[in-house]
């Protein structure tokens, strides 16, 4: 499956409603189903697709609505997760429905953007500019499909669609774990907040994490809690901050990873790698 980089202005539309039509055209192409694309009465744009999964006949259901607010500046995209789609309920009564708020821009959001089968994640630079992330679909469970059947994830930037911008310094990326922004849909079907390896682990920023003759070894992020570990995300992984910097890019095993950071933070714990091409 593909991914896509690129950037989308306010020359049409503001960039972050821009941003909704560009996922659903990549998504559409590319095997999900559109099950709503719509400007309700608030004048939000409202996505909700349906992935097949690598089996070709799940439901994976994923969504996307913009909010702003013109005065306090913030022009921002829900992203979201759930069990069902039903046509008369809105956006966030969905069966099952998780949000995660993402800041984003209204003049330009620059995009890379991963997809595959099960679940769409990405990457967006906005304003000064800061990075932004989401990943919505399922991860890769470590338990067969009649033990966990449907592993969604919802991970993005904020608890719900808060009303944050960009430029504000406490939001933070999902894949650090133990936080609201990234929820995993458990067994028992409620949503949890894990743990995310290997941040936490006391050893996570050794110098054995850093770059080898240029070469960092990419760490899959591992979903856990005390109880233990329960999948791991896909095409997303830790990669040390050491002598590196956003947006570039390492090759493993003949994938591209883009690296990204944590909003403006650049600390050797800051930083993921986005794999670019969604093949397993």
């Amino acid at each position: 499956m593909p991914h896509l980089i690129g950037f989308v202005d306010d020359s049409t539309q503001l960039a972050h409603k821009a941003l909704i039509a560009v996922i659903k055209q990549f998504a559409s192409a590319n095997g999900w189903q559109v099950m709503r694309d719509l400007t309700p009465s608030d004048g939000a744009h409202e996505l909700i697709l349906k992935g097949p999964g690598y089996s070709g006949t799940e439901e994976i259901f994923v969504g996307v609505k913009s909010y702003e607010n013109v005065n306090t500046d913030y022009y921002n995209l829900a992203f979201m997760a759930c069990v069902g789609y039903v046509a008369g309920n809105t956006f966030e009564t969905q069966p099952g429905v998780r949000i995660s708020g993402c800041p984003g821009h209204n003049k330009r959001i620059d995009y890379w953007i991963s997809l595959s089968p099960q679940r769409i994640a990405g990457a967006l630079k906005v304003g000064t500019p800061v990075y932004e992330s989401f990943y919505v679909g399922k991860m890769f469970p470590y338990a067969r499909p009649s033990q966990y059947p449907l592993p969604l994830v919802c991970a993005s930037m904020l608890n719900g669609a808060a009303a944050t911008r960009y430029s504000d310094t406490t939001h933070s990326m999902p894949y650090k774990g133990n936080r609201a922004n990234c929820a995993m849909r458990f067994v028992d079907g409620l949503w949890q907040t894990p743990y995310c390896h290997p941040w936490g682990q006391t050893n996570a920023y050794s110098d054995s994490t850093r770059d080898t003759n240029g070469v960092y070894p990419l760490i899959p992020i591992e979903l856990n809690s005390a109880n233990g570990m329960f999948g791991c995300l896909e095409g997303i992984s830790h990669i040390s901050g050491f002598n590196n910097i956003v947006e570039n890019t390492v090759t493993q095993g003949g994938q591209t990873h883009v690296v990204i950071q944590d909003v403006s933070r650049t600390g050797f714990a800051d930083y993921y790698a986005l794999r670019l091409d969604a093949n397993p």
